[in-house]
């Protein structure tokens, strides 16, 4: 038996990927992957060294801590501290996560009720919307400005009403936007204006290129009495697998969320935090030449997208690029076009959200090279398809 909501919710877009990919892979297609923003880059041999010590540690053998290691939660605060003077206190204001996509699912279980109204972005990461319709609550989506700004004014009030947390993602996944703390800062205060529990998805804190340092809505004073913010080891530091991640702000917050995993789980796993603990401990040294390798990608992939013709737009963060589908093409045609024609696998825009139709999402995890080679794939299947669009085809 399958519970109602469930039921009522579709098919993930991610798995429907997975089913063409295999489909494709089974009819012996051989595949450039850029579809799943999953890190292919090594695990830095600090931290590598710190699981392995780990390992052997006696307490290992017992239940986690609830909340977090005393270990990870003191060099997590003073990353915090040191990345953007911001001063939590590890006992009430940070908390251990098996992952931020987790959660971000559970303090949105943990704060909301059926009924009620959890806005996310138009174009969203889809854990966002999917954690409140697991309880019956609402997604509602708020409109985008061109430059990936909330149009907050475009809410209908009945929905304000009944919201209870507002989700927000810069840099973004997948528009690769980014924020200002000025811009924080109105969210801080439409939160407290409207009781809101905003909720910062981090995700992509140090992957940012030519001068652009990432800011947290923590800088923003006042906000730790209405927001959270979720930091992880996945992508910065190639830890996907690990499942290592943490959130800090509102200490309310953080103990209703305490109150949820309690109930449910017994904390995260004692070795993922003394990875991460080791990733955050060593944060300044592993992740420049994670960088440097994205921003190689970023640009082997978009000097060879304007070699064909291509203007792509460069992004300053994330690990991705967001494309135009060609005209004539709907989503996932074009992602069938590109897997059984040049072989390339991308994402589908509509993965985000309807309004994320007629996008297309590329994930740097390929060298630089074997990008370079994808983009002029894409490229020449683009052409191909102009064509049939101006012969009318």
């Amino acid at each position: 038996m399958t519970s109602r909501h469930l039921r009522e919710i579709p098919p993930y877009v991610f798995a429907e990927l997975d089913v063409r990919r295999a489909a494709a892979r089974a009819g012996g297609r051989q595949l450039i992957d850029v579809g799943i923003g999953s890190p292919d880059q090594p695990i830095a041999p600090v931290v590598v060294e710190a699981m392995q010590r780990a390992v052997s540690e006696p307490a290992l053998s017992g239940y986690p801590y609830f909340r977090a290691h005393p270990a990870f939660a003191e060099t997590v605060a003073a990353y915090v501290a040191a990345r953007f003077d911001v001063h939590v206190d590890p006992s009430t204001e940070l908390l251990a996560l098996a992952g931020s996509k987790e959660g971000i699912a559970e303090i949105v279980l943990s704060h909301v009720s059926e009924g009620d109204v959890v806005l996310v972005p138009a174009i969203y990461y889809p854990v966002y919307a999917r954690a409140p319709q697991l309880i019956g609550a609402l997604p509602v989506c708020v409109p985008l400005f061109a430059d990936g700004r909330l149009d907050l004014d475009a809410i209908a009030p009945g929905d304000l009403a009944r919201a209870r947390v507002l989700i927000v993602n810069y840099p973004s996944n997948p528009t690769t936007a980014t924020i200002t703390l000025a811009e924080y800062a109105r969210l801080v205060a439409f939160a407290k204006r409207h009781s809101l529990l905003l909720v910062s998805d981090l995700a992509y804190s140090e992957l940012s290129y030519d001068g652009f340092v990432v800011p947290s809505v923590l800088q923003v004073d006042g906000a730790r009495d209405v927001a959270v913010e979720m930091h992880t080891c996945s992508k910065s530091f190639n830890m996907a697998g690990v499942r290592i991640a943490f959130v800090a702000g509102s200490a309310r917050a953080l103990n209703t969320l305490y109150q949820y995993r309690s109930n449910i789980g017994y904390g995260v796993s004692t070795l993922s935090q003394r990875a991460g603990a080791a990733a955050f401990a060593n944060y300044s040294t592993i992740v420049p030449p994670v960088v440097a390798e994205y921003r190689a990608r970023r640009d082997a992939m978009v000097s060879a997208f304007a070699s064909h013709g291509w203007q792509v737009t460069s992004p300053n963060a994330t690990m991705y690029l967001w494309l135009d589908v060609p005209a004539g093409y709907e989503d996932w045609e074009w992602v069938d076009t590109l897997m059984h024609g040049p072989g390339v696998v991308v994402t589908p825009g509509i993965a985000f959200g309807e309004a994320g139709s007629g996008h297309f999402r590329i994930s740097l995890v390929q060298p630089p090279a074997m990008l370079a080679h994808a983009a002029a794939l894409i490229s020449e299947c683009r052409a191909h398809a102009s064509a049939n669009v101006r012969n009318g085809e």
